[in-house]
């Protein structure tokens, strides 16, 4: 039995090697590039026209941050099987594995909340626009 759980052991670290390549990636272009971009959309602009703007660039980076995430979420599906194993020589993977999985929850979370946040945003900016737009219509009945 525990050759064969030793055996399960090392074929669990190989396979960890194929998906840390994953991870690495999904890593890599969270810290290098999703972390920025997030940060750009924290100030957002005080027009209707520059905030759209800011939403339809935000969309497409969206697509792109989401494809991140799932295959990150994928790769974090393959070592479920993981919490079984409790061995010295498995505990510093896991503990790899808890890294990447934090960082992926946590970006996956901003992401989630800036695309609400701007979403949001934009709607009060139209409701705003159209209360704006019914008093200058009301003003101008007035006048008339």
């Amino acid at each position: 039995m525990l050759s064969n759980k030793r055996i399960q052991e090392l074929e669990l670290v190989m396979e960890f090697e194929k998906v840390e390549e994953c991870f690495k990636e999904v890593s890599s272009w969270i810290e290098n590039v999703g972390r920025k971009r997030l940060k750009e959309t924290i100030n957002l602009d005080d027009s209707l026209e520059m905030l759209l703007q800011a939403q339809k660039q935000f969309r497409e980076f969206d697509l792109i941050a989401s494809e991140y995430c799932r295959r990150g979420q994928e790769a974090l599906k393959k070592t479920d099987r993981w919490e079984d194993f409790s061995s010295v020589d498995v505990h510093s993977y896991r503990v790899k594995l808890q890294s990447y999985k934090d960082q992926l929850e946590e970006f996956c979370t901003q992401l989630d909340e800036n695309r609400h946040r701007i979403c949001e945003t934009v709607r009060l900016y139209e409701f705003f626009d159209k209360v704006r737009q019914g008093i200058c219509c009301t003003e101008k009945g007035v006048k008339s």
